[in-house]
């Protein structure tokens, strides 16, 4: 999976429920909202007044290193 900004949380976090480290650091702690989880990432930072492209970046690297 490539996370873009415009990724659903909900999608993200079926795809690799270990991604909810990346959303607790940013302070949403509301993973499991079924709002939330029809959010998209970019709206989620807008929200929580985060960098969007910072947090995409962090979670794709992760998935990379994960799958080698």
């Amino acid at each position: 999976m490539v996370v873009t900004k415009d990724s659903l949380i909900g999608d993200v976090l079926d795809f690799d429920m270990e991604t909810a480290q990346f959303f607790f650091e940013i302070g949403m702690h509301c993973l499991g909202c079924p709002h939330s989880r029809g959010e998209s990432i970019e709206d989620a930072c807008m929200v929580h007044g985060t960098d969007c492209d910072a947090l995409v970046a962090k979670i794709n690297e992760y998935l990379q290193n994960k799958k080698a």
